[in-house]
Parts: structure tokens; sequence; C-alpha cells
């Protein structure tokens, strides 16, 4: 399993590099960060997952930091932050906007309403001059997107930050046995063997 990750996972010294990391230089070198276990796999792969999903931007500084914080493994939470990217994005805010509304008892919007919206809001007011006017605008056109987007990213976001957590968890513990058990077979393969060589 370690193995697998290995080779998946951005190297230590890429990641030291990332110009969004610099800051965090100093605790960096924590052990811990860079220790392939199952708690902090889980727990580094589950925080990216989660930050992904639930933030539009800065998504690597964030889980970095609080894979600092909770001594996760600081390369899969910056690896699986990519969960959300130019092909994801779209379908997965979509889904959440959606599920926001529904959860919230909202009608959904019809494909003209969708497309009408889209279009106001890449054209404000001419009135709209001023800086305070266009933060006014904006404001105004996020209210109608905003709540059911938060709320749909929100249940998305912990949903899954939690089932991976738990299935990478129950995978490792089913990939140790495994393993285990191989070994033990092995061993006990070779001593029937050698038995066998001693008795005859």
């Amino acid at each position: 399993m370690k193995h697998i990750f290995k080779r998946w996972l951005p190297k230590p010294e890429t990641v030291r590099q990332n110009r969004w990391l610099r800051w965090l230089e100093p605790v960096l070198h924590h052990p811990r960060l860079w220790h392939f276990s199952r708690k902090g796999i889980a727990l580094g792969l589950a925080l990216g997952i989660f930050f992904g999903l639930l933030i539009p931007v800065a998504q690597i500084p964030v889980s970095a930091t609080v894979a600092v914080l909770l001594r996760a493994n600081l390369p899969m939470a910056v690896a699986s932050t990519l969960v959300t990217n130019p092909v994801t994005f779209g379908p997965v805010y979509y889904g959440a906007y959606r599920l926001g509304k529904r959860i919230l008892g909202e009608p959904a919007l019809t494909e003209a309403q969708a497309e009408a919206l889209l279009k106001s809001a890449h054209a404000a007011p001419a009135q709209e001059q001023g800086w305070t006017d266009r933060m006014a605008h904006w404001t105004g056109r996020l209210k109608t997107v905003g709540k059911p987007l938060v709320l749909g990213l929100s249940i998305i976001a912990t949903a899954s930050g939690l089932a991976v957590y738990f299935l990478t968890s129950a995978l490792w513990i089913l990939k140790t046995r495994w393993t285990r058990r191989g070994r033990l077979r092995d061993r006990a393969n070779r001593d029937a063997v050698g038995g066998k060589s001693l008795g005859d």
C-alpha cells in the first residue's frame, strides 16, 4: 500500500518548493508530515478532498495548513485537492447547487432561467460605475446562488471527506491483514517442507 502512494504522491522537495507553501517552511520538516501511516494517509486524503470540494480557491495552502496542524500526510493533503480541476469543477458545483436547492425546498431553475441568470451576471447595469456599486451588484448576484451552493458544497465536501477517510482506513487494514496472512501462509509452507525434508 505504501509503495502505491509513494509512486503517486509528489516528492517532499516539490511540496517544499511550492510557492503557496513557502511560508510553512519552518514546520515542513516534521517527520510525521511525510510518514506513510494509515492515519496520516487517510487524514491527508480526507483533508485534501474536503477543502478541494469546499472552497474554489487556495485549496492547497488551506489543506496544507490544516494537515500541518493535525500532523496528517502533507503530500497526500496537497495532491488530493486536485479532486476539483477544470474538468470536474463545473459538474461538482452544478451538482452542489442543485443539492442545496433541493434541501432548501427551493424550485430548481429551468434551463432558460439559468441562461438568463448567467447573462445578467456578466452584464452589470451601466449606472454601476463605482467600486461599491460593482460590489453591491456581485453580492446581489451571489445571493441568488450563494446559499444553495454553499449548503450543497458543505454537504458534499463533508460526506466525501468522511467517506474517503473511513474507506482508506478500511482498505489499509484489509491490505495489511491480507499481507500478514500471506506471510504466515508462506512461513507455514516453508516449515511444512522443512519438516518433510527432515523426516525423509
